[in-house]
């Protein structure tokens, strides 16, 4: 008795690959799933490939679709954003001081647009400034902008 392999074999198989991603979240064993699927969809139009032949293909397929994933689409997916970065998205922005520091307390400024969702800072600055100053920042250090003064 010979034993053949139905297309819905391959179907069955690569959904089974596909669902075992859910457990192993690296997104590669979904790619083997696919090249599955895709034999299964192969085979219902040749129904005569052998066995041998069957496994050759999904593996090939395999690793076509993980090498595609890998160097072709998961680096468009890769954030871009700012998020994370918020002393460096904010450095050289400009303000105007509204209290001036003294001794015991630090100054304050205000931003025409908010600067990380506020738009009135405490700051420190090295030069000597007064209300009215422009200033701009220079690092975030905690909830205080460490700022120069501009001219």
């Amino acid at each position: 008795m010979d034993f053949q392999i139905a297309y819905w074999h391959w179907v069955v198989f690569g959904m089974l690959l596909m669902l075992a991603e859910i457990a192993v979240p690296s997104f590669t064993i979904f790619w083997f799933g696919l090249a599955g699927l895709l034999m299964g969809l192969l085979l219902i139009l040749m129904p005569d490939i052998g066995i041998s032949s069957q496994l050759v293909i999904w593996a090939v397929l395999s690793v076509l679709f993980a090498l595609a994933w890998f160097t072709l689409l998961r680096p468009l997916m890769k954030d871009r954003t700012k998020a994370g970065n918020a002393g460096e998205a904010v450095i050289g922005e400009t303000g105007q001081v509204i209290r001036q520091p003294t001794e015991g307390a630090r100054g304050q400024v205000r931003f025409t647009t908010p600067v990380l969702g506020d738009d009135e800072w405490d700051f420190i600055c090295d030069q000597d400034v007064a209300v009215g100053d422009r200033v701009a920042i220079k690092a975030l250090s905690g909830n205080t902008l460490i700022v120069e003064k501009r001219s």
